[in-house]
């Protein structure tokens, strides 16, 4: 294969690594200047080195090489934790189309616009501040199925036939009538709320609206050390907020 301009790529080598935009620019760093013109004539698995002589292996950038690397953040994020639960519990397929409200920095419409590849998310954030910087990590991200749409999602949902919409934001109560409008049959409402009162109000407003299968979970995570001693670490990744699901059957 060849690269486009514009396309991501992950330059390896076993102690850094940089994600570059495939363009004809040059990257100035630790290791050495590197022609990234270069990149228009390689392929995956392949070598590259710095005026300095820094060897580096051409390789496909993960999700996480991304969202490590390039997604700048300025507000608080749904944590990979929580995001791939999102994924496990609709199993959207890859085609589908999502509405994410509430961009902040892009991190999940980012998150889902990977896995959804075949698919697209328009994202809707209202704030300038959080939408410029969403933009930029979106652009930075390689990602084309990704939209950013400056709009107050409490005011109305563009998009039909929706097959997820996603809701992280103030007053997610006053975005659930849109969402279920926006929804196709069989679509998911998934709403993150950090406290308990509001998972009490969005239960309450996603009830009054007839959508169906409805549950709320927190899902904890906790690392292991595997080392003389085996056993939990001291610190974890616990609580972080509650997922509320709901389908729309009618």
């Amino acid at each position: 294969m060849s690269f486009k301009e514009g396309d991501v790529v992950l330059l390896l080598s076993r102690d850094s690594s940089y994600l570059v935009n495939v363009c004809k620019k040059k990257l100035q760093t630790k290791d050495g200047i590197i022609d990234l013109s270069i990149l228009f004539k390689k392929d995956y698995g392949k070598k590259i080195k710095t005026h300095l002589g820094k060897e580096f292996f051409v390789a496909r950038a993960s999700l996480n090489d991304i969202l490590e690397k390039v997604v700048k953040r300025t507000a608080q994020v749904i944590l990979p934790k929580d995001v791939s639960l999102i994924l496990a519990y609709t199993g959207i397929p890859s085609d589908s189309l999502v509405v994410d409200c509430g961009s902040g920095t892009g991190y999940l419409a980012i998150f889902l616009g990977w896995y959804l590849s075949k698919g697209k998310v328009v994202t809707y954030e209202i704030r300038k501040d959080f939408g410029k910087v969403a933009k930029e990590n979106i652009k930075n991200s390689g990602l084309r199925n990704v939209k950013l749409k400056m709009k107050d999602a409490t005011k109305g949902i563009d998009e039909k036939n929706v097959d997820l919409v996603t809701i992280d934001m103030k007053n997610p109560e006053r975005v659930i009538p849109h969402a279920y409008k926006s929804l196709r049959v069989g679509g998911f409402l998934v709403v993150y709320s950090p406290t308990i009162e509001e998972v009490i109000s969005v239960n309450k407003e996603i009830k009054n609206k007839g959508f169906s299968f409805v549950k709320t979970v927190e899902n904890i995570v906790r690392e292991w050390q595997v080392e003389k001693s085996t056993r939990p670490k001291t610190l974890g990744l616990m609580h972080t907020g509650w997922l509320t699901f709901a389908r729309k059957v009618v």
